[in-house]
């Protein structure tokens, strides 16, 4: 079924690089919808799922989303786009921002103890003599030194306010040292609920309903499942001795902030929409719930990195991807989607999973009823398809203008052989690094050996200050590179023609 959503930010997206066109995508999309189908339809035969529902955001709107199966095995009601999952750790990405939006607002600082907001924490005793106090980062990173609790701390959905403060003032047990590596906790992710709830004098939910849901329209979405409307709400269920067994429904409590959220899929495009149009960096007005430029901070990373064999069919012959635990997101440097963040739910009678594909514009999604039926791979395989169908097309990066004068300069050197088109502009370190006599010497030894070259190939930017060229020449080609120093005005530091023969 196709959507047509009003965009979550009316905002142009930047003049320094514009997305696709949302009409292309989403009418490319439309075109794969068999293709796309069949790949969650075999999924969800192969894992016993009884509902399911996905969808993909493109050009700040719902492009695409298809239900399939039941919301429940007594009345079966289909599944759609209104339909209400649970969305798990997909949760924590809420989490985080809502963090990330008291630090703008001056209410906290990352690199707090989190001691300082949660006091039953004063008390703990840590591992060992030189331990450093927990921190909000820490939590937000998971390098807390807590032991991976999945599916502990599934079960401590119901866990009240009061007895989760008798369970921190026990203190817990640690599994190492805090910051020596990243270990998944949930744990960390209800303390920073707390956290929240102890700055603003407020539930966590009622911040993060306040703060994001009601701003960007997610009205049928919240943590209070209980309240929501029966008839739209999937019920769970896990498969077990080869049938269905419905789970319990899981009330609103302390640990909420890692993983209570039930959405439907309308309200979570409207999510993923407004976090994609905080790519690029641009100068128009900020009007998102939170700045854009907080926004694009869930993606940072900390040290522990780790490889990441992409989810699906193309796991096995992709490359591998560097994998770090953003805030809230696992941030992934693919080889073919470059920047990716991405994130999986497992709840009991629940499972989802969501990837950004920033770079592009572009989400996708799935949420189902089964516990722990992670839709990883149909949501990777299906974003394998757009990008293997052409839909994928990164914007063409803008040639700054300095940029792009240093570039005409350096087909003026080229043709001269001597640096003097450059007189006046390279910085102090560039007559250092090699003397006038020697470029001359240097260009006309690369001239003879690289033979004609044609020069006429645009600069490829690798930002406003930095940019690649490749001329194909009789013998073979020259790589090249302009590198400006960050002086003002902008000068040139580093100017470089590489000689590559051709191969025998």
């Amino acid at each position: 079924m196709l959507l047509t959503l009003a965009p979550v930010v009316a905002e142009a997206r930047a003049r320094v690089a514009p997305p696709a066109p949302p009409a292309q995508v989403s009418v490319g999309v439309a075109s794969l919808a068999p293709e796309i189908d069949a790949i969650f339809a075999k999924w969800m035969a192969d894992n016993h799922v009884p509902g399911m529902v996905y969808g993909v955001v493109a050009g700040g709107r719902l492009a695409y989303v298809h239900g399939m199966g039941v919301q429940d095995l007594d009345r079966r009601r289909p599944v759609d786009g209104a339909s209400l999952f649970r969305i798990a750790s997909m949760t924590k990405a809420f989490t985080a921002l809502s963090i990330l939006s008291l630090r703008d607002k001056g209410l906290l600082s990352l690199d707090d103890p989190a001691e300082k907001y949660v006091p039953e924490m004063r008390g703990w005793t840590y591992p060992t003599a030189d331990s450093p106090k927990i921190t909000l980062r820490d939590l937000l990173h998971h390098v807390a030194g807590f032991v991976t609790d999945d599916p502990w701390g599934d079960r401590q959905e119901v866990l009240s306010q009061e007895d989760f403060t008798r369970l921190l003032a026990q203190g817990v047990s640690f599994t190492r040292a805090p910051e020596m590596r990243h270990e998944y906790a949930n744990l960390g992710y209800a303390i920073l609920g707390r956290v929240i709830a102890n700055v603003t004098h407020a539930p966590y939910r009622t911040y993060v309903e306040k703060t994001l849901l009601s701003p960007l329209g997610m009205t049928s979405s919240g943590f209070d499942v209980l309240a929501h409307p029966r008839d739209r709400r999937a019920i769970g269920y896990r498969w077990e001795n080869g049938g269905y067994v419905e789970e319990p429904t899981m009330a609103d409590g302390a640990f909420n902030s890692m993983g209570g959220l039930e959405v439907s899929a309308e309200d979570y495009a409207r999510w993923l929409a407004f976090l994609l149009s905080a790519w690029p960096p641009r100068d128009d007005a900020d009007k998102g719930p939170v700045r854009r430029g907080t926004v694009r901070q869930i993606a940072q990373g900390l040290n522990f990195q780790s490889v990441f064999r992409r989810f699906g069919a193309s796991g096995a012959s992709a490359c591998p991807g560097a994998l770090a635990y953003g805030m809230g997101w696992r941030v992934v440097q693919d080889c073919d989607f470059g920047l990716t963040l991405n994130h999986g739910g497992g709840f009991p009678g629940y499972g989802s999973h969501v990837l950004l594909l920033p770079e592009f514009g572009v989400a996708l999604f799935a949420l189902t009823n089964r516990t722990y039926s992670g839709p990883s791979a149909p949501v990777w395989d299906s974003a394998v398809l757009l990008l293997q169908k052409g839909l994928l097309k990164r914007p063409e990066a803008p040639v700054s203008p300095e940029l792009a004068g240093f570039y005409v300069s350096a087909r003026d050197v080229w043709a001269e052989g001597n640096v003097g088109p450059l007189a006046g502009r390279v910085a102090m370190n560039f007559a250092m690094d090699r003397s006038d006599g020697n470029w001359v010497r240097y260009l006309a030894e690369t001239k003879v050996k690289a033979g004609l070259c044609d020069t006429s190939a645009p600069i490829v930017p690798g930002g406003a200050m930095a940019g690649t060229f490749t001329w194909p020449c009789t013998h073979g080609h020259i790589d090249g590179t302009v590198l400006l120093a960050p002086t003002h005005p902008v000068t040139l530091q580093a100017l470089r023609y590489v000689y590559v023969p051709s191969q025998p």
